[in-house]
This record gives structure tokens, C-alpha cells and sequence, in this order.
């Protein structure tokens, strides 16, 4: 993912707080919606065994994230996160100014 007028990645990091099986249904859903998304460019996502997840979004603007973040679905699902599935999570927003990697054949 490379633009060269740079993008901007929303960086969700969580501590689940229990095992409901309704978060992975809402989890798969959130991700299909994003997608759907003005703005939306792609996700990345982990989990580790203790509960311990980051996923990162990538958007084209500021206003992507600020319409995507308001979407009624999404804040549904934000509720259900608080009052449900997280211990503790925390949201950063960054401007990505360069991105390069390598890919084996």
C-alpha cells in the first residue's frame, strides 16, 4: 500500500476482557462494512492467546476515518466493545508520510 500524497492509519490496540463468541461474528462483520467504506484502503489484524489485539486500518483521508468512526453499525459495535468484549483499549490516528517492505517470490 503506497500512495505518494501519504495515508493515514488508525491503530486499534485491545485487551479483550472475555471469550464471548459473538465478538468473532462482529469482528468479521466490522471488517466486511470497512471495506464498504469512501476512504477505506485495508486492514491488518492479530490476536494473541492472552486476549492482546491490534488492528490497523489504512484510509485515504482524516475524513474517511471521522465518516467511518460515526457509521451507525460501527457505533453499535464500539458500544458492544465497552460495555462487552475489552478490558482496556486504546485508539492512535497516524499520517503515513513513507511505506516500503519486501515481498519474496
Amino acid at each position: 500500500m503506497s500512495d505518494p500524497d501519504g495515508y493515514y492509519a488508525v491503530i486499534f490496540t485491545s485487551q479483550r476482557a472475555n471469550a464471548d463468541p459473538s465478538y468473532e461474528e462482529m469482528a468479521v462483520r466490522m471488517a466486511e462494512l470497512a471495506r464498504t467504506q469512501p476512504g477505506f484502503l485495508g486492514m491488518q489484524s492479530a490476536r494473541g492467546p492472552e486476549g492482546a489485539g491490534i488492528t490497523v486500518s489504512y484510509w485515504k483521508t482524516e475524513a474517511a476515518i471521522g465518516a467511518w468512526k460515526e457509521n451507525a453499525e460501527h457505533l453499535l459495535a464500539q458500544e458492544r466493545g465497552r460495555k462487552d468484549w475489552y478490558s482496556s483499549y486504546e485508539v492512535r490516528i497516524a499520517r503515513v508520510e513513507r511505506a516500503y517492505g519486501m515481498r519474496q517470490p
